[in-house]
């Protein structure tokens, strides 16, 4: 028999993408398979829904809404399986998704993530922000995919279809080892939603884990259901994720002068944003430096050992993406030289 899998749909006010999407996950074929949604502290009727119409997807419900990461984390204290699928309640699926990528883990017991392919669910021939065909990160922690530069999307042609290691895999189809999620502690919940899932890949990755693309499968993702890509509080959390990820993960001479780098490229975002009057986009990126600020020790009360160098890793883009997208005009992954 095949190694037991949860797939676990974190849902909030999502009963539109749950009778959208909902339908082809209880088509999965795979025989040692349960479906859970575990919902937010819905105000809508997605628990009502799930109840009537699928009896047998198994149900956990919060008490509050707890956001993406601390969502997650108070679920799965309540599953038992030897594989987790965090998978977002707007992704769809087609029948045999799970098998491949279970078996590409199970082929190495150093692998502890896996994400398949992820493709924009209305257009399905181009690669998806969130994950794309495997997530990777720059000398300046910035973060980008095989196949998504930016807001550049590439048509999937066959070009990226070759299981590697990555950095990072994406949080709307996340394939992970119940074991490893343990021994990581799961996820930050103080991240509350976005890098999230980057944060517990590098922790894991500094534990000597590896994590993978498998490009056998691949899903569709609509994107930005509950926060679309022009959100104020989107940037926020991004923003601020990601000097947080550095100054937890990084070695401590290494996360102090990336993240001061870092700080003066937000600084040139804020300026530009200024500049075109997009005014709650200054004030996401201002409140998100505050909060790194303030929560400064808390956060390095959470760097444990081992740090590695970015540069020891796989998955790392040994320049900047920033620099070659925007200022080179290099639009592809491939355009990257040195990957």
């Amino acid at each position: 028999m095949n190694p037991s899998v949860a797939v676990v749909i974190l849902n909030w006010n999502g009963r539109k993408f749950l009778e959208q999407f909902l339908p082809s996950v209880v088509q999965t074929a795979y025989d040692n398979l349960s479906i859970i949604v575990a919902d937010n502290a819905s105000t809508d009727d997605s628990v009502a829904f799930v109840q009537q119409q699928y009896p047998q997807v198994r149900l956990i419900i919060n008490d509050q809404n707890y956001g993406f990461a601390e969502g997650y984390n108070k679920a799965l204290q309540q599953v038992d399986a030897a594989y987790f699928v965090l998978l977002n309640s707007d992704v769809e699926v087609p029948k045999n998704w799970v098998k491949p990528v279970i078996d590409l883990m199970e082929s190495d017991a150093a692998i502890a993530v896996a994400q398949p392919k992820i493709k924009l669910q209305a257009s399905q021939h181009f690669f998806e922000h969130a994950g794309a065909a495997g997530g990777f990160i720059d000398y300046f922690g910035y973060t980008f995919c095989r196949g998504r530069l930016f807001d550049t999307l590439e048509e999937d042609n066959g070009q990226y279809n070759t299981d590697i290691d990555i950095f990072w895999a994406s949080g709307a189809a996340f394939f992970i080892k119940a074991s490893a999620w343990h021994q990581a502690g799961g996820l930050d919940a103080d991240l509350f939603a976005h890098m999230e899932e980057i944060d517990l890949c590098w922790r894991l990755k500094n534990l000597g884990h590896k994590v993978v693309c498998c490009t056998a499968t691949e899903v569709y993702h609509v994107g930005g259901g509950t926060l679309n890509v022009g959100s104020p509080f989107k940037s926020y959390l991004n923003f601020r994720n990601n000097l947080i990820i550095m100054q937890k993960n990084l070695p401590f001479w290494e996360a102090f002068y990336k993240v001061l780098i870092r700080l003066w490229i937000d600084l040139a975002a804020w300026f530009q944003f200024a500049f075109k009057g997009q005014w709650k986009f200054v004030f996401a990126i201002s409140k998100a430096h505050c909060h790194f600020f303030k929560y400064f020790f808390k956060t390095a009360a959470k760097r444990k050992s081992p740090q590695i160098a970015l540069a020891k890793h796989t998955g790392v883009y040994h320049a900047s993406v920033v620099w070659n997208y925007f200022i080179k005009k290099k639009t592809k992954f491939t355009d990257l030289k040195g990957l």
